[in-house]
């Protein structure tokens, strides 16, 4: 197999660009003690990346996107998040939601 330099140099390239700024901060701060206000704001971070990919998901259809209150992943979501609630179940919840998908036809 003959990999061109040039690929092989993107890909290296690709791998430093992706892994600096993971190892970064590790490196700089894991003997640090954080301040109290930024560990807690920190804290918020993966709850607003999750809003981010699901709330548009769920409230808007189409192509340009519209406001949709009656998307059929909004009505199952809603019955998902009560079970997920009482059944602190990961996996459960996963199935109860792709069950209930399945049953209203969602593509």
């Amino acid at each position: 197999m003959n990999i061109d330099k040039n690929i092989l140099i993107m890909i290296l390239g690709m791998g430093l660009v992706t892994y600096i700024p993971r190892c970064l901060p590790l490196l700089l701060l894991a003997k640090r003690k954080m301040p109290d206000w930024v560990t807690d704001w920190l804290s918020f971070v993966p709850i607003a990346i999750f809003c981010a990919l699901v709330f548009p998901e769920l409230f808007t259809t189409g192509s340009p996107a519209k406001l949709d209150f009656f998307n059929k992943k909004l009505l199952v979501s809603i019955p998902v998040f009560i079970f997920a609630l009482k059944s602190k179940s990961l996996g459960l919840t996963v199935i109860f939601g792709m069950f209930l998908f399945w049953l209203i036809g969602g593509t």
